[in-house]
């Protein structure tokens, strides 16, 4: 079974640094993507950056200039670097990723051959940035 496990959350001041940590683990045939979400209280999860195993890179329109999304391929291992917090980046911070299919095509649930990606997300680790 393959897990993503999270660390870096925590209580930091406005204008502090935090840097979120992510660890794919398990029998893993390939990762094509990883990124970040978030979801504050009462909000609709949304996308903070991704990552694409070629470098390539997405970042929400919020965030831009303030965060950096880097990876190692290598480790399965992406990461989140938050500079410039502000109160409106208090969030539940989750981990995604996109595993490519491999040719046990039977070891994949229905809605990952409809997709053609295994989506896996981790628990979650709560980032507080006090005003």
């Amino acid at each position: 079974q393959v897990q993503l496990v999270e660390s870096g959350g925590g209580l930091v001041q406005t204008g502090g640094s935090l840097r979120l940590s992510c660890a794919a683990s398990g029998s893993i045939f390939s990762i094509n993507t990883m990124g970040w979400y978030r979801q504050a209280p009462g909000k609709q999860r949304e996308l903070v950056a991704t990552i694409a195993s070629g470098g390539s890179t997405v970042y929400a329109d919020s965030v831009k200039g303030r965060f950096t999304i880097s990876s190692d391929n290598a480790k399965n291992t992406v990461y989140l670097q938050m500079n410039s917090l502000k109160p409106e980046d208090t969030a539940v911070y989750y981990c995604n990723a996109h595993e490519t299919l491999g040719p046990n095509l039977s070891a994949y649930p229905r809605e990952a051959l409809k997709k053609g990606y295994l989506e896996i997300w981790g628990q979650g680790t709560l980032v507080t940035v006090s005003s």
